[in-house]
């Protein structure tokens, strides 16, 4: 499989790219944990948006993949009406899908719309707004950074 190495100026320049692309305002951005936490940050930054969420998916345990994906630490989204959910890939959807499923049994008035920067075409869930298709593996710099960093010193 092709790896793809996601540094954070290709990053910065493809979430501006995503972000001009997005012709919509939002009370709030919720990010998945951990791919869209960046994201979230940056377009929160970007668009003067303070109200950035947070809620967990995880449908691995190491490399097994778990029977189902376990969505939890739903924000409190009451006071907000149009939300942004981001993450950096769709790869098969599930985790999206689980996502968006529980937010919208929690908060049924509520408009989402979803974001990520990379997508694969044969994902279960599409994102409304996206940048790539991807093909390969993708290192993002989130994840490898700190681990080569670490390597440098010892």
């Amino acid at each position: 499989m092709r790896h793809i190495e996601y540094d954070f100026d290709t990053f910065a320049k493809d979430l501006h790219r995503l972000a001009d692309s997005i012709d919509e305002k939002f009370d709030a951005i919720v990010a998945v944990a951990r791919g869209g936490m960046t994201m979230a940050h940056m377009l929160g930054e970007y668009w003067n948006i303070r109200k950035v969420f947070v809620v967990n998916a995880i449908g691995y345990e190491d490399t097994e993949k778990l029977p189902e994906t376990r969505v939890f630490n739903i924000p409190d989204l009451s006071g907000c009406g149009k939300i942004l959910v981001v993450d950096d890939i769709a790869d098969t959807g599930e985790t999206l899908e689980a996502v968006m499923k529980r937010l919208k049994e929690e908060y049924p008035d509520k408009r989402f719309k979803t974001a990520t920067l990379f997508f694969k075409p044969e994902a279960k869930f599409q994102p409304d707004y996206t940048l790539k298709r991807a093909e390969g593996w993708i290192d993002f710099f989130w994840n490898e950074e700190l681990k080569r960093y670490n390597s440098s010193k010892q």
